[in-house]
């Protein structure tokens, strides 16, 4: 056995003189809890034997040693259960001198102060004068008196189901052919799993599902805002499940449940060995229908079996399909607007270049989401091979090797001949033909789409499949509109001059004369067509 050393037990035993709990004394001295009580069965046994022998000197206990174990007095035998227990003295408050502040003390009582912070706080905030002895048993007395209150959790049926890990029996490792105790493998998917496999045995789900804030349910721990694991959240969204994480530290929300893994261990799983897990499932199937659903609850005094069953038609009806199971990664949207999903891209828009975005993987498809909101962006079937690349035609920056059919297209706006055109072009000249295409496509921006049109319609005709040649037929039509447009303007203005009268001394102008002869404003540039 091994004995601490002088200043741990001094300081354990001031420690239980001042009725400190243990879980304190551990996070004070760092002494592991079996230690701690260890020695407070000792602290114990030197009172009683203190109390029982009026020779010894009273004082503070002394620490024991590693050479000289304190003597020890085994406490007295327990009387029988048919005996009667002899009523304990009654506290007198009115007698004591701190009953004045007794308003004040149960406060504090009920916030869990020890009896030593209280009398410290009634000598500074109200001049206390009574010894501490005083407060201590004051404070005993009020705890003995006012216990701590723990409540029955009932529920309507289908309401609430409670649900927790459990250690298993001593399992053969089929790697190693060693036996060892065998928790079931967890993980987030496992987790979820598991709460389907227990709807579909009891075949139907309940409204809302208690569990501990362990990492597979509640990423984020929080009294307030528990943040829940989304493919968890997920799982229970599809069966209209709400998740009701238990508080931290409060075992007792669940208490229930602690206790029906509990009764399962120590009396289905203790001592037991088996093959494989699907024995030990197999078995545990076997004893809950065999014996723990026929057992007599505690509380209830009811067969557990018909307990449940009564609850079952209150139970909701399970989807007709199960959950789609998914892992989810975060990615950048690369520059080409992709991200890159086992070594294969998929289209990411409309989330912007440089962002990251949550990506769902199914077993069959993809789905892109926004990182904040969980808003759907983009869905994708799954990449059966590395190095593909989902991203549609219309979604990709110019490349020509990819713009015949965007050219054709153009030019069919411009009219069927001009889609001719560029077609013969395209089937003559194949790929390098696509500046040619662009040029006269590019012809509709400078001039009327009727004179592009009609200079394809002559090209065709006349066999001309150069863009040159389009474009010098296209800026002859041009120059020619301008003429005729120039002709009708001085007709019709020679037709106004001809109707008024012209007084003697103004000279009427010549439209006729070169140096005055104007042209209507265009937007399009004129040139001269040159011949090729």
């Amino acid at each position: 056995m091994s004995v601490l050393k002088q200043h741990l037990q001094s300081a354990i035993f001031t420690l239980l003189e001042r009725e400190v709990s243990q879980r304190r004394i551990h996070e004070l001295t760092g002494v592991d809890r079996k230690t701690i009580r260890r020695y407070q069965a000792i602290f114990e046994s030197q009172h009683a034997a203190t109390a029982n022998s009026p020779t010894v000197p009273a004082g503070p206990v002394q620490p024991v040693g590693a050479q000289t174990p304190p003597p020890q007095t085994p406490p007295p035998p327990r009387p029988p259960a048919s005996d009667a227990a002899a009523p304990a003295k009654p506290f007198n408050f009115a007698r004591s001198a701190s009953e004045p502040h007794r308003d004040w003390i149960e406060q504090q009582v009920r916030l869990r102060r020890n009896a030593q912070a209280i009398y410290q706080d009634l000598v500074d905030q109200f001049g206390f004068t009574a010894s501490y002895d005083s407060v201590k048993r004051f404070v005993r007395a009020l705890r003995h008196v006012e216990p701590e209150q723990f409540d029955r959790l009932e529920f309507a049926p289908g309401e609430e189901a409670k649900v927790d890990y459990g250690e298993g029996a001593l399992t053969c490792d089929p790697k190693t052919g060693r036996f060892r105790r065998v928790v079931w493998k967890s993980s987030k998917q496992v987790w979820a799993q598991l709460h389907e496999e227990a709807f579909r045995y009891f075949g139907g789900t309940v409204s809302y599902v208690v569990l501990d804030n362990l990492r597979e349910g509640v990423i984020t721990p929080d009294l307030y805002e528990p943040e829940i694991n989304r493919l968890y959240a997920a799982m229970l969204e599809h069966y209209g499940v709400i998740a009701d994480p238990a508080r931290v530290r409060d075992p007792n929300r669940k208490g229930a449940v602690e206790n029906a893994i509990q009764h399962t261990q120590n009396t289905a799983l203790t001592g037991r060995r088996f093959e494989s897990l699907e024995a030990q499932n197999e078995f545990l199937i076997h004893w809950e229908e065999n014996w723990a659903a026929k057992r007599i609850h505690g509380s209830a005094r009811r067969q557990v079996e018909a307990m449940f069953q009564k609850e079952k038609p209150h139970l909701r009806p399970l989807p007709a399909t199960g959950f789609r199971y998914f892992s989810e990664v975060v990615r950048t949207v690369w520059d080409d607007t992709t991200v890159s999903v086992d070594r294969s891209n998929y289209a990411a828009r409309p989330a912007p270049i440089g962002s990251l975005v949550c990506v769902r993987i199914y077993e069959t498809t993809i789905e892109i989401r926004d990182r904040r909101t969980q808003e759907l962006l983009r869905t994708h079937a799954r990449a059966s091979l590395p190095g593909s690349l989902e991203l549609p035609e219309s979604e990709r920056p110019f490349n020509p090797s990819r713009q015949t059919r965007i050219a054709l297209a153009s030019a069919g706006d411009i009219g069927p001949q001009t889609k001719a055109l560029c077609q013969h072009m395209f089937n003559a000249e194949d790929r390098v033909g696509h500046r040619g295409l662009w040029g006269i496509v590019g012809l509709a921006k400078r001039y009327p789409a009727r004179l592009v049109e009609q200079a394809c319609d002559h090209a065709l005709r006349h066999h001309v499949y150069r863009y040159r040649q389009v474009r010098a037929i296209v800026e002859r039509l041009f120059e020619q509109a301008l003429e005729r447009l120039d002709s009708a303007l001085f007709s019709a203005g020679a037709a106004h001059n001809a109707g008024s009268i012209t007084p003697p001394t103004e000279k009427p102008h010549d439209h006729s004369t070169p140096g005055h002869r104007t042209r209507p404003q265009t937007a399009a540039p004129v040139r001269r067509a040159r011949h090729a």
